[in-house]
């Protein structure tokens, strides 16, 4: 009788809780209103702050809100004070918060060759907001947890708390098919309300699984598994039916044919752009990595990849079998260099260690014995001062025949630690998108490509931002984004 109870208060809490959806009109289960919904968009919006900033470009930051403006006013809930923010970041993304809180990255936008993608990407969005689907799961996280409580101390069984836990778990993940699906229908029609053919939306996914193909392609070399835009599309879209499906719901208002038109306005929005690592990240040039506002450089062995990543850079052999890594913390007062980098390893047993003098800056280097990503094995440790920070160095390799041949790139490349020179601050300019026009400025895509500063997969990047990766080409007089 015990359970029937609960069964009921947990129905009745489930009804109370429903409320309309504005896209749908059907009762979907909420458990905040839509002030508090605002408020944790608020809190949720200064979290990503921290972790992200926004791309130092007035023109270009109101230019993206007058578009997502636009979609906003023709949406489901017209009233919310949308915010749409370009992040400086290199990751392909975009995504919403609940209230309103919209974000694109600039790794993303450098793709798009049109305001309709653009507004393709918004509005998907938008349709996340619309849809109130981070509610609804923030809502359903909840009351699973809740309702896990409730169970467990009525039944006094805790594997049912752990079963709700783990229900909770899976909510909470991401968005899943269903969701994004609908968030492409939603954008869509918000497109077409709007003024935008609704194919910039079948445009827009389709850049993003050549992006998926393509990191594929690295993720093969480089020994990891690829990463996809929202996990959703396991096919390309043109063959995936329930897209379609969702695709063909809204019908556009009939255009007359032009044929293929560049949306030269839009692109010439993006020439200056900053393409891969900003400035204030540091930039990789080859195998160096400049840091102009730390005022230093640092060569990695050659061929290896170089990722600069939010907290640190790391070097990785082709092979995936050892890698070199730099980060950075404030340099505590009152230690040595030797001193700082014994408090910071703790109990270890140390094979070997040795002072550092690198570019006028002290330094201290250590081979221990300690954890690696590859099991138990050799570490190479270093630390570098200047008047205010420490470069820490971590270096580890998979097999330990290998340790010592490669522990003597480790160490050159510690050493290599210097100041900037005139020309190292050229260097350390980031990379920008430039337009070129085919057939005037450059006889050929390839030409273009030759001309473009990118060091690694130069065609396919090319190829991907205007949108030729897996089909299409350039026609004389077309303006082509480069690299430079």
């Amino acid at each position: 009788m015990i359970y029937r109870g609960f069964v009921v208060l947990i129905l009745a809490v489930l009804l109370a809780a429903c409320s309309v959806n504005p896209v749908s009109g059907k009762r979907d289960f909420v458990l905040m209103s839509e002030s508090e919904e605002l408020a944790l968009g608020r809190q949720h919006s200064r979290q990503v702050m921290t972790r992200y900033r926004a791309y130092d470009n007035a023109s270009l930051q109101r230019y993206i809100q007058s578009v997502g403006d636009r979609l906003a006013a023709v949406s489901h809930r017209n009233t919310l004070p949308y915010r749409f923010t370009l992040l400086d970041s290199t990751e392909i993304n975009a995504f919403a918060l609940p209230g309103g809180y919209i974000y694109i990255t600039r790794g993303l936008l450098a793709y798009l060759n049109s305001e309709a993608e653009l507004a393709a990407v918004l509005g998907h969005e938008l349709g996340h907001v619309t849809a109130r689907h981070s509610v609804r799961q923030h809502s359903l996280s909840t009351a699973t947890q809740v309702i896990g409580g409730l169970m467990t101390a009525a039944s006094g069984v805790r594997e049912l708390g752990k079963v709700s836990q783990l229900l909770s778990q899976g909510i909470i993940k991401g968005y899943g098919r269903e969701h994004e699906l609908e968030a492409d229908g939603l954008g869509v029609e918000y497109l077409v309300r709007a003024g935008y053919p609704a194919s910039a939306m079948r445009k827009v996914i389709t850049i993003l699984k050549n992006q998926e193909l393509f990191d594929k392609q690295l993720a093969a070399e480089q020994g990891r598994k690829p990463r996809a835009y929202h996990g959703v599309f396991s096919s390309h879209p043109d063959n995936d039916r329930r897209l379609q499906e969702v695709l063909s719901r809204t019908v556009e208002v009939p255009r007359k044919s032009v044929g293929r038109r560049q949306d030269e306005v839009f692109l010439k929005r993006l020439a200056g752009l900053t393409y891969a690592d900003s400035e204030q990240d540091g930039v990789i040039r080859g195998r160096t990595f400049y840091h102009a506002g730390l005022d230093f450089k640092l060569n990695f062995p050659k061929g290896w990849l170089i990722k600069n990543t939010a907290d640190s850079v790391v070097a990785i052999t082709p092979s995936n079998d050892a890698f070199l890594q730099l980060s950075m913390e404030s340099r505590p007062k009152g230690l040595s260099s030797r001193r700082f980098l014994a408090a910071k390893l703790g109990q270890v047993a140390v094979l070997s260690e040795k002072s550092l003098a690198v570019a006028g800056r002290v330094g201290h280097s250590m081979l221990i014995k300690g954890k690696t990503p590859y099991g138990a094995g050799k570490v190479r440790v270093a630390v570098i001062f200047d008047d205010q920070r420490a470069f820490l160095f971590h270096a580890a390799v998979k097999e330990a025949a290998g340790f010592s041949r490669l522990d003597r790139r480790f160490l050159a490349s510690i050493e290599s630690f210097a100041k900037l020179t005139r020309a190292d601050k050229r260097l350390s300019k980031p990379l920008k998108i430039q337009l070129t026009r085919l057939g005037s400025e450059v006889s050929s895509l390839r030409s273009a490509i030759k001309r473009s500063h990118i060091p690694h997969h130069a065609e396919e990047r090319i190829k991907l931002l205007n949108n030729i990766f897996s089909k299409g080409k350039l026609k004389s007089g077309d303006l082509i984004k480069i690299v430079r």
